[in-house]
C-alpha cells in the first residue's frame, strides 16, 4: 500500500473519534508499529488534528471534514467504470449523461489517472 493510500486510510479510521491504540492501526493497515508512529508525526505535522502518543493511542482532537470529491483511487475506478459501461451503451437512455459526469470526473480529478474516453 503506497504511503499517500494508507494516510487517508488512517485518516478514515481516526474519524470514529475513539482512541485507537498504534498497535491496532499497524495490523489494519499491514505495517510496523514504528510506521504507524511516523505517519501519524507527519500528519501532526501538516496540520490533521490528530492527537496522541507512543503507548497511549492517537484521536482526532477535533472533526475532520474530507471534501465530496476526497475519493480512493479504487473507489475513482470503480465510478469512472460504471460510467464508461452506460457510456457505450447507445440503448441506455443515460448514455450522454454518463459521457458528461465521465468527462466532468476526469477534468476534476486529474490525480486519479481516470481518461474521459
Amino acid at each position: 500500500m503506497k504511503r499517500d493510500q494508507r494516510l487517508f486510510d488512517l485518516v478514515q479510521i481516526l474519524r470514529d473519534g475513539k482512541l485507537h491504540t498504534a498497535g491496532e492501526l499497524a495490523a489494519r493497515m499491514g505495517v510496523s508499529t514504528r510506521t504507524v508512529w511516523r505517519d501519524m508525526a507527519m500528519m501532526a505535522a501538516t496540520g490533521i488534528p490528530v492527537e496522541g502518543e507512543r503507548g497511549l493511542g492517537y484521536i482526532l482532537r477535533t472533526p475532520l471534514v474530507l471534501p465530496a470529491t476526497a475519493l480512493t483511487p479504487d473507489e475513482a475506478e470503480v465510478l469512472a467504470e460504471g460510467l464508461r459501461r452506460i457510456a457505450v451503451d447507445q440503448a441506455h437512455p443515460r448514455q450522454r449523461a454518463a459521457k458528461s459526469l465521465l468527462y466532468k470526473v476526469a477534468t476534476l480529478l486529474p490525480q486519479a489517472g481516470i481518461s474521459a474516453d
